[in-house]
Formats: structure tokens, sequence, C-alpha cells
């Protein structure tokens, strides 16, 4: 066509400004246009740099719930409980008064908050319990229902001689707990008189005059006649602990986790160890909260269980959970008493701080890392996890 010197181009027109003869005037064609930009959808999300500095404010409020649930992997969750010498909890302190320490290394917080998390409890009852005892445990699980909210949800676990699971997590406030509660009520235990001697001794099968197996005679492999051998007690609380922080490792991370184990803590005839069930506990980042019933419940009984008389059951482990996980545990004598720990351990275990911060230590590190949280506060009591083993997958 005549006039024509290129091709159409888009935002050009029929000419090409660039292939003008010189001196020609060029005020009839347009500029080259700017493309348009994308729209909101396909651009690139901002990012902000993480903080650099030891004393860059962490995220705070509202947006800190946003940022616990996408936690990433190199991300650690301290929840921290902070009390006065009389053991009524401090309030009112902000992310400037907590210092974290990793393996010695300061590390700058990126989460601070306050606001109460939904609980997902795993309750653990000791149905090896002396009668007497387990008739007050019994009388005070009407209780337990009114120290949860129903934002929270809980498990049933049970055990003797092995655990057994009655109700995966169902809610709080639901119907279903108090079923379940119900139908856990054991009758306990009572305590076995030993036999030395005739048809039902632990040595009924003789041969040559002496026992089949030195296992089987009086005193065990001593062979002395003079020394009973008591019956052994089965209490496999460390197997029971398992099959609950299994349970609770499969839970949303946003929950506030933890395992409430109302027992004597005595442990005998678990086929887990205690190392095996702590790490467990600590790579999920699971508290364990206990009240103590029973014979171990008595003053200065603490002290006298740290020591273990071989082949008998540990008097007392449960103070090493707690230590290792960073809950709490009451001691517990009545009903009535009984009742009131449920609401305090709750209570505790909701109100905490929260602190969020960022490993410098690479994910692929499985080893432990030590965690030491300091609060700038005189004459308080700081209650947090000792360590974690880091976990390689992240429970959403």
């Amino acid at each position: 066509m005549p006039g024509t010197q290129g091709p159409i181009t888009p935002g050009i027109g029929a000419g090409d400004a660039t292939n003008a003869p010189a001196g020609s005037s060029s005020n009839t064609s347009q500029p080259p246009q700017q493309p348009a930009p994308p729209p909101p959808s396909q651009r690139p999300a901002a990012t902000t740099p993480p903080p650099n500095t030891q004393d860059a404010a962490p995220i705070e409020g509202a947006g800190a719930q946003n940022a616990i649930i996408h936690v990433q992997t190199t991300e650690v969750i301290v929840p921290v409980t902070v009390k006065d010498p009389k053991g009524n909890a401090v309030a009112g302190l902000t992310w400037r008064d907590f210092t974290v320490y990793e393996n010695n290394v300061r590390e700058p917080l990126r989460v601070f908050s306050v606001d109460p998390r939904p609980i997902s409890v795993a309750f653990v009852i000791d149905q090896t319990l002396p009668s007497n005892y387990m008739r007050e445990v019994n009388e005070s699980m009407g209780a337990i229902q009114g120290a949860l909210t129903p934002y929270d949800e809980a498990a049933v676990f049970t055990y003797t001689n092995g655990a057994k699971e009655w109700t995966s997590f169902t809610g709080a406030q639901g119907t279903r707990l108090p079923a379940v509660l119900s139908l856990a009520q054991a009758t306990g235990t009572d305590p076995q008189v030993p036999i030395d001697g005739g048809p039902f001794a632990s040595c009924s099968i003789t041969q040559n005059g002496g026992c089949v197996s030195p296992v089987l005679q009086q005193g065990g492999s001593t062979g002395s006649p003079g020394f009973i051998q008591l019956p052994k007690e089965i209490h496999t609380l460390n197997d029971a602990i398992l099959q609950a922080a299994r349970e609770l490792a499969s839970r949303p991370k946003d929950r506030l986790k933890f395992i409430y184990v109302i027992s004597d803590g005595k442990e005998y005839g678990s086929k887990a160890t205690w190392k095996e069930v702590v790490r467990v506990l600590q790579t999920n980042n699971i508290a364990v909260y206990a009240t103590v019933v029973g014979d171990s419940a008595r003053w200065g009984e603490g002290w006298l269980d740290r020591f273990h008389l071989p082949f008998e059951a540990y008097e007392n482990i449960l103070y090493k959970y707690v230590s290792a996980t960073g809950g709490d545990m009451f001691s517990e004598r009545g009903v009535n008493n009984i009742e009131k720990s449920y609401a305090k351990v709750a209570d505790e275990a909701r109100n905490q701080y929260t602190l969020v911060y960022a490993s410098h230590l690479s994910i692929y590190d499985d080893r432990y890392r030590s965690i030491n949280v300091i609060v700038n506060r005189p004459n308080v009591v700081v209650t947090a996890k000792p360590g974690y083993y880091p976990s390689a997958q992240e429970h959403k």
C-alpha cells in the first residue's frame, strides 16, 4: 500500500520510525509504549529481610499467631513460664525481658506472643495405683473437663502392663470425653503377699533338690532360703508416655501439645527406655505435666525417689520427664486437691510466653541442642525446656 514503510507494529502504527529517511518528519509516529504490568496475582511477593541484629523487634500481637502457624523447620518454639517465689505467674513482660541462648549462642527472637493457644492434651492415667488412691483418682476425673475450653482437644490413655488408648483426640467440651473418662476408671491394685514356701512358692518345680532355674529359686540367683523374693510389680509408664507422644506428634503445629500424667511415677517393665521416650518428646515439642498421687506425694518422697534399688521398680521418674521437657509437677493428696491440680496445670500451660527464634545451626545437624532462657527480672523462677532434638519434618 502506498505510504506504508513496514509491517504494522503495535504501539507504532503502520510506519516504522527507525526506517524513515533522513530529514523526513516523524511527528506523525508514536513513541514505543512500555509493556503493561502483570496482574497482582502474578507479581513476585515482597520479602522482608530477617532481623540481623540482636535487638530487632520480633512479631507481636495478632501477627504472632499467623507466624506461629507457618513455622519453618529452622525455627524453634519455646513456651516459657515465669513465676515469682510464691508460685504466682508473672505477667506484663515484653520481648525485651527475654534472652535466649542455643548452644551458648544468643538467638534473636523472631516471634513473641502472650496470646493463649488451643491445647492438645493427652491424659495418661495410672491404673496400677493401690485401690485407695485409685478411688481418689476416679472421683476426681469429673473435674478434668472443667479445666479445658471448647477450643481444646483431649485423648485418654491408661496403663497397667502395657498402654491402652481409650479415645483419640476429641473435643474437650463434647460428650465423648466424660463418657470415656468414666469407662477408664479402674479398681487399682493391692499389695501382694510374698510366698516363700509350699506349692505356691516361686520355686515349685525342683530337680535334684534345687530349682530348675536359679532365677525362680528362693532369693533369686543367690539361692539363699532366708531371703524372701518379693513379687515384681509392672508399671509401664514409659510405654504409655511414648504412645501418647506419638499420637500428639500428628496434631497441628500451632497447638500447645502436652501430656498430663496422673500417677505415682513408678516405672518397671516397659519396652521403651526413658532416653528413647524423652527424645521423641523433645523432637516434637511436647511437654509433660503431672499430678503425683499416692505414696510418692508425701513430703520428702521426691528426694528419696532419686535413689534406685537394683531389680526394683523406680519409685518416681516423673520429675525427670518434667524437667527434660519444661513442664511442671504437683504432688497432691485427697480428691479436692487432685481436682484443683487439673485447673492449675491447664491454666499454667495455657498462659505462657511463647518465644520463637531461628536456630543458627543447620537442619541437617540432628544432635541435641541446649536452650537457656534468661529473664531480665529479679527473683523470678523461669521454666522452659532445657533443649531439643531437631526434626527434619514439619508438622502442619
